[in-house]
Order: C-alpha cells, then structure tokens, then sequence
C-alpha cells in the first residue's frame, strides 16, 4: 500500500494515468496503490521514462505489416560482382597497402573511432559476466575486452609517426541494462585496460517494453513493467541520445569501425577497412566472409529492391542458395554478414535520424514472464505469450546512398563466440584455437618454424601488443619456435 510521502504528487500520478489510459495501457497501474512506496516510485519512473504512444505506434505498425511479410515479398538479387572489393587472392596487395596507407594517415590525424556493441552476456557460455569479460582460454587468460583493447594500443604505437606524441583511437562501448554496471566495473578494476579514462565512453542500449499478442504492454511483476533490449540496431538512437556522437565530434573524428565484442579476431579499428571505405567515400560499410558451404545458416548481404540489405539464410530457397557466378565455382549469394561496419560521422548524425523514422521493427515472439492480471499469479509461460521489438544494425543499409562492402578472409577476421564450452561450433574451444592457428600463421609468415608436436594442442600466443596484423616479427626469421609459449616482447621468446 502506498504510504508517507512518495516521490510524485498527485497530479503527476494523475496525469500519468490518464496518458496510460489515453493509450489504451491502464492495466500497468492494476497493483499501483498496493505497492510500497519504494517499489511505486520505482514503478512511476519507469513508466514516465516509456514513451507509451510512440511504443504504442511501433507495435501497431509493425504487427499491421510485419517487417518479415514486407521482406517475404522482395526482389532478392546477389551482389553484382563489381559492387564490392575483396582481399582476398594474390593480385590485390597494391589495393590492400593503398587502402592501409589511407587508414593509418587517418589515424595519425586522430580521425577514427571504434564502437564496441558489448550488451551481451555469457548466459549460453555459463557465465553470468558480460561475454566481454569472458576468457577463452588463451595461455594468457586475457579477456574479450583486453584483447581487443590491446589491438587498439598496438594500433596507434604503429601509427606514431616522426615527432608526434599521441595518437589516440576513442572508444565507445555500448552496453545494456543488465551489463553496464558489470562492464563500467571490469574497465576500472583493469585501469581501463591501458586507455586513459577519458578516452573511453560508456553508453546503454535502449529498451522498449514487452508487448502482449493482443498489444497490452506486459507487467513482469505488479511493480515493474517487462522490458527488452530494443535490438543492436537501437545502437543509432543510443548513440545520439548519450551524446557519443557529439563528444566524436569534438574530438574531431570523422570515420568510425564499429564490431560485435565476441570475435576474438576482429582488427580493431582495422586500417585496411576503413581506407577502403573513406577513399569509396563511403557512408556506410560492411566486412563480409565467404560462405562455408551453400546452406551455412548465415545472413548474407545482397541486393533487396535493388538496395543492400541482408537476408537470412532461411529466406533463400536451396536454388538460390546454390546458385553460383557466371563461369565459376563461387556461391552468387556469398557475402556472410560479420556485424562488422564502417560508419562516417556525417552520417550517423546527419542522415541516421531522418532514416530511423523509416526503419520499420522486428518481431520477436518469446516467452516472457509475467503476471496474471486476473488472478495475481507469477507466470513463467512454457510457450511464447508476448513480443518484443527490435532492430536491427543493417536495417539502415538500404537507406546508405555510398556503401563500401570488402571480402575478408574468415580465418583471419572472423571466430564467432556463440555458443557453449564444449558444442564444437562457435564456442570457446574454437575460437581459441582459431586465435592461436592465427598466431602461428604470423610466426610462420615471418620466417619461423613453430614445433607443434602431432596429437598435441599448441598453446602459442602473441600478445596484439606485439604484433597487431604480423607485423613487427622479422626478427623470427630461422628460428625454431616452442609451441607453448606466450609472446609478449619480440626480445624475449623460446626457441627449440
């Protein structure tokens, strides 16, 4: 029951209600007056924070046309050959070094930022940690979050050119409500892993509320409204509204490489990327890798309408799937999508906010846990019993008049973290192997010999601090390497 002195006026309350009411959602208030005066409070803030209408308008318009329906009745076509670069093969280097050249001057110039998408946790990995904190297992036990901000480091010592001192590379890291505390923790306790404090800048994912099948928004408990993350394309919104966009924009940044925390190989910030996308002067971009296999269950982008969008695999016909180039062997829908882009500045806060009005939703149907408006009863649903609406990250590919789309080769850019210890696929057994093949790969480019011992699993890690792409390992040329060892200075490794 709500006592003393609570935290709203009656008035407040009052209006409060008769907007609810107004959008047809008064059964939020159903257990109000017998809450406590905390738990009413908190229950009066998160109501005044939703924008009831404007949540009201996305589920209509997206249960009256589903995103999906609209999708299902496109004109899908592959990417023609000559819309997108590739590294891959041997007669692009002059392309590659252009493209680097181009990405390290801006660097230099202190023109590019990186967005790090972290508001996952490790649920399916059995960690109740954000995946960022997660250990793969590497000799080093580094985590997500140090590996990747190491690459950054390495990255501008390698950009340092002549007298100058700093080269700083921002980082923006997105969070969600049940990983911001969690991860704003791991950064302080590791001194920020290397960065200066203030060159880094926590910003939340948006939420929207949880919606009944009949569009009444859900109460999971009688004090708290059901809330969902709003979708990694909720990343355009957060960004503005944090004020992100702004603080780049004072520090003069003009090109930004934005990438998902659980790939331990991403290239932070990768040069080759982003000169590629700048010289095409590009609003957009986006890495991709060559399919495994026809049926690999991955989104692929292509062209919808004739504009670039992704489409999931479940939405190609096996014809399609199969369909290969003129004259080759090479699959014709063969762009997989990574959730590894290239934004510039303008275009995130010029054209992103006129575009989002246009985005449309997705449908999620899940089973959400709630309680029973006619009996009081917790529920936790066996099937689906609500929706939640989200975007996503490429929903605005359509809208990008300049998109730049280069081919990387997977087993240097691309080891997903998906799924639990011990699956076999996209969990942190390959995905530590896939790192440490990689460091063998530049140990070996260098001119190296790594003695891996047949049956047994190397344990052979440079630390990105060494070495950000392979670079900086002349000094191995002729040497016989241990297979278990951890490289963290080029003066001090084991030989055999």
């Amino acid at each position: 029951m709500v006592q003393s002195t609570p935290s709203f006026t009656s008035e407040s309350l009052a209006a409060l209600k008769q907007r609810y009411a107004a959008a047809n959602q008064s059964q939020v208030f159903k257990y109000f007056d017998d809450l406590s005066d905390d738990k009413a409070a908190a229950l009066f803030e998160q109501l005044s924070e939703i924008d009831v209408e404007r949540c009201n308008e996305f589920f209509e318009r997206t249960t009256r046309t589903p995103a999906a329906q609209k999708e299902g009745s496109s004109k899908i076509e592959p990417l023609p050959s000559a819309s997108f670069a590739s590294t891959l093969g041997s007669g692009n280097a002059a392309d590659i070094a252009k493209w680097s050249e181009e990405g390290m001057r801006l660097i230099r110039e202190n023109k590019v930022a990186v967005i790090l998408l972290a508001g996952g946790q490790g649920s399916r990995l059995g960690s109740s940690e954000p995946k960022g904190c997660y250990d793969i297992g590497l000799p080093s036990h580094k985590c997500l979050f140090e590996l990747q901000a190491q690459r950054i480091r390495r990255l501008q010592q390698l950009a340092v050119s002549g007298e100058q001192q700093t080269i700083t590379i921002p980082w923006l890291v997105m969070t969600s409500g049940p990983t911001s505390a969690a991860t704003q923790r791991k950064f302080a306790e590791s001194d920020y892993f290397g960065f200066k404090k203030e060159d880094v800048f926590f910003f939340n994912q948006g939420v929207l509320p949880c919606f009944g099948l009949d569009g009444k928004i859900i109460l999971e408990n009688p004090g708290k409204v059901a809330v969902a993350p709003d979708g990694n394309g909720g990343i355009y919104e957060a960004l503005r509204i944090s004020g992100a966009l702004d603080w780049l924009r004072e520090r003069g940044v003009e090109h930004i490489h934005s990438h998902c925390v659980d790939n331990c190989l991403v290239r932070v910030a990768d040069p080759v990327f982003v000169g590629y996308a700048a010289l095409r002067g590009a609003e957009c971009g986006a890495l991709v890798v060559p399919k495994k296999a026809w049926n690999e269950p991955v989104g692929v982008i292509c062209l919808r309408d004739g504009e670039h969008g992704v489409v999931e695999y479940s939405e190609i016909s096996e014809e399609m799937a199969k369909m290969t180039r003129d004259g080759t062997s090479e699959l014709a829908y063969n762009a997989g999508n990574i959730c590894n882009h290239y934004y510039s500045l303008d275009f995130l806060q010029k054209r992103v906010p006129e575009i989002e009005a246009r985005l449309e939703h997705h449908i999620a149907r899940k089973k959400i846990k709630c309680v029973d408006l006619e009996t009081g009863e917790q529920l936790s649903p066996t099937k689906p019993n609500g929706i939640k609406l989200e975007r996503f990250v490429f929903d605005v590919f359509p809208f990008v008049q300049r998109m730049a789309i280069l081919e990387v080769d997977r087993k240097d850019q691309f080891s997903p973290l998906k799924n639990a210890p011990g699956t076999g696929v996209d969990c942190p057994e390959t995905s530590r192997s896939d790192l440490i093949a990689q460091c063998i790969r530049f140990a070996e480019a260098a001119g190296a010999t790594v003695q891996v011992i047949d049956g047994q699993e190397p344990s052979f890690e440079i630390s990105p601090l060494v070495s950000y792409a392979g670079e900086g390992l002349e000094s191995l040329r002729g040497k016989t390497l241990a297979a278990d060892q951890q490289i963290t200075s080029i003066d001090d490794v084991v030989t055999v």
